[in-house]
């Protein structure tokens, strides 16, 4: 699979580019982009929207308790920060549990530092993210239009 360098997550309110880091988490962003690819994340919701915090998404069934049918990734924490922007991997209490999740903060959040794996950081379109409907799970949740890899 070649490189993938941006990540176009199509919401209601328009794009969201994403800066892909392979660099700190080379299998997350295979993961990512190979999902994407598929249509796996397309029509998917954001089911935990938490405000001054994140939104999570990327289970299929909109629950928060499920992933894709790929086997879970083995961690790549990393030392890039989470702040503003930041696109990281949900997972369970297991470092090892990492699947199709993933959540992008709202604001900084130090406290989640080597603790999830960072894969990207949101470069345009952030306001989209901030309009996404708020709740755990929001009443009517946002969802991701469709999900492709620029490369």
């Amino acid at each position: 699979m070649a490189e993938a360098k941006t990540l176009i997550m199509s919401l209601d309110d328009g794009d969201v580019y994403i800066r892909l880091r392979p660099d700190l988490a080379p299998n997350h962003v295979e993961r990512i982009a190979e999902l994407a690819e598929s249509g796996f994340y397309d029509g998917v919701v954001f089911h935990r929207v938490i405000p001054g915090f994140m939104a999570q998404g990327g289970d299929p069934t909109g629950t928060g308790m499920h992933g894709s049918d790929k086997p879970d990734l083995k961690a790549e924490f990393n030392s890039e920060p989470h702040v503003r922007g930041t696109c990281s991997m949900a997972r369970t209490q297991d470092p090892n549990s990492a699947n199709s999740q993933f959540f992008i903060c709202f604001e900084d959040a130090e406290f989640l530092d080597g603790q999830y794996t960072v894969w990207g950081q949101v470069t345009e379109g952030m306001e989209h993210v901030d309009a996404l409907p708020k709740g755990e799970p929001p009443a009517e949740p946002g969802k991701i239009k469709t999900m492709t890899v620029k490369r």
